[in-house]
This record gives structure tokens, sequence and C-alpha cells, in this order.
């Protein structure tokens, strides 16, 4: 069974900076599309990024394009968030999902797709 982590999050002024890791056991993460979403008090969870299980394909939410950056390092069975230039709006509990598949991606950050998901880790974007 695959397990998710996430760490890295926290309280940040605006402007700031945070990257969130999202760490897997039980099973090697290689074979696994991997996406970051986000649920803040009163709204729908949301997706925020994904990447495809080799990282040749990546996806953002407009809200976070040229801000955030999504990566990988299967040798360490890891994702990353890195965020920067944060706003009050980023505020939210962020939450790492993965699925796997056997055919090609058509869609990403579908969150019914993904079948694991973390415990999630609360970023508060604040001064």
């Amino acid at each position: 069974q695959l397990q998710l982590v996430e760490s890295g999050g926290g309280l940040v002024q605006p402007g700031g900076s945070l990257n969130l890791s999202c760490a897997a056991s039980g099973y090697t993460l290689d074979y696994y599309h991997v996406g970051w979403f986000r649920q803040a008090p009163g709204k729908e969870r949301e997706g925020v990024s994904c990447i495809t299980n080799s990282g040749g394909k990546t996806h953002y939410a407009d809200s976070v394009k040229g801000r955030f950056t999504i990566s990988r390092d299967n040798a360490k069975n890891t994702v990353y968030l890195q965020m920067n230039r944060l706003k009050p709006e980023d505020t939210a509990i962020y939450y790492c999902a993965a699925y796997s598949s056997p055919f090609p991606v058509q869609s990403m950050c579908v969150r019914s797709l993904y079948d694991y998901w973390g415990q999630g880790t609360q970023v508060t974007v604040s001064s």
C-alpha cells in the first residue's frame, strides 16, 4: 500500500516562499502520477499542480502559474512543490495524492483519479 506524507508547510509572510515535500513509502513512486491539491476553509479541494510518473508532463492551476514549480526525484521517492511569491489566498491545507494507470494521461489534476492521499500540511500566508 502506497503511503504519502507531506511536510514543509508553515506560516510565511506574503511574498515569501515554502518548499513542500511529499515522501512516499510502501511502494516505489516511479509508477505513479502525483498531484498537489489544496483546500481552504469553506472551499472545494482544488488541483494546484500535477506531474506524470516520468516527470515529462506537468500542469499548473492558473492561479499559481509562474509562482509554483512541481518536481520529483524518483530515486528519493519524493515529489516537491516549490512555492514562491506566496499570497494570502494561497492559505490552505495542501495534500499530495497519487495514482497509477496503464493508459496515457489525458487530463491532468483530475481529483477523482487519485487513489492515495496524504494527511495534508497547513500553509498559512499572513503578515
